[in-house]
């Protein structure tokens, strides 16, 4: 299997990486020219394709013949770098490819989400930094995922929680909606949410979803197994 990493150099792509090698996949990566080095423990053994991950030209070339594209949204900046990566990623991908996209869990496909409110402060608090100075862009993302909820594609969407690092404690839990039980823990390894990543590129149950992610060993993860 052939795959596409967009953002490999980030801390979940890297993961991701490493876990697509392990399957044995031929993977190719896309990162900006100024990161390349941080794959330097791939080197040799995955392609790289330097560039923005919303240069047209960059995806074109990056996804050619790849059977499934793991792309990580980065709202970053002004300039639509989460809309153009994605819509991209979209347009170029080979029919019938898997492609699986990260995002967080304020992406809402059908308004039946129910947010905490400290996930809402939390917004909220971005949104008005960023009109002060444009780090990021919330709502350049929600319009990316916007256009992968409307394409025909073979896509997934995987909102993750909040992150933490450590090792491995397995394939992540998900419901459809945040505020489901199963989901109050909201604390997700970053090396398991790309290791659900991966995963989704050969779960077909999950195409044309959008699964919120929650650590399988967190309490409210661990309870609702035992009920059920």
């Amino acid at each position: 299997m052939k795959i596409c990493i967009v953002g490999a150099s980030g801390k979940l792509g890297k993961y991701m990486v490493q876990h697509a090698l392990d399957r044995g996949y031929e993977v190719v990566g896309v990162c900006r020219e100024r990161s390349v080095s941080k794959l330097d423990a791939f080197k040799g053994r995955i392609i790289i394709v330097p560039g923005a991950t919303n240069d047209r030209e960059v995806i074109k070339k990056a996804v050619a013949g790849c059977d499934g594209v793991l792309t990580v949204l980065v709202p970053w900046g002004s300039d639509h770098y989460s809309s153009g990566t994605a819509q991209a990623v979209l347009d170029y991908a080979k029919p019938g490819a898997r492609l699986i996209f990260s995002c967080g869990w304020h992406i809402t496909r059908d308004d039946k989400d129910v947010y905490p409110l400290s996930l809402k402060r939390e917004e909220k608090i971005i949104r008005w930094l960023t009109r002060i100075v444009p780090f990021v862009d919330i709502d350049d993302q929600v319009e990316a995922c916007r256009r992968i909820f409307a394409s025909d594609t073979q896509w997934t969407v995987v909102r993750g929680s909040d992150l933490e690092e450590g090792e491995s404690q397995g394939l992540p839990a998900w419901s459809r909606h945040v505020g489901d039980p199963i989901l109050t823990s909201n604390l997700t390894r970053r090396v398991d949410y790309a290791l659900f990543m991966v995963e989704a590129l050969k779960n077909d149950t999950l195409i044309h979803v959008a699964p919120a992610i929650v650590g399988c060993r967190t309490p409210s993860a661990l309870t609702h197994a035992a009920i059920h």
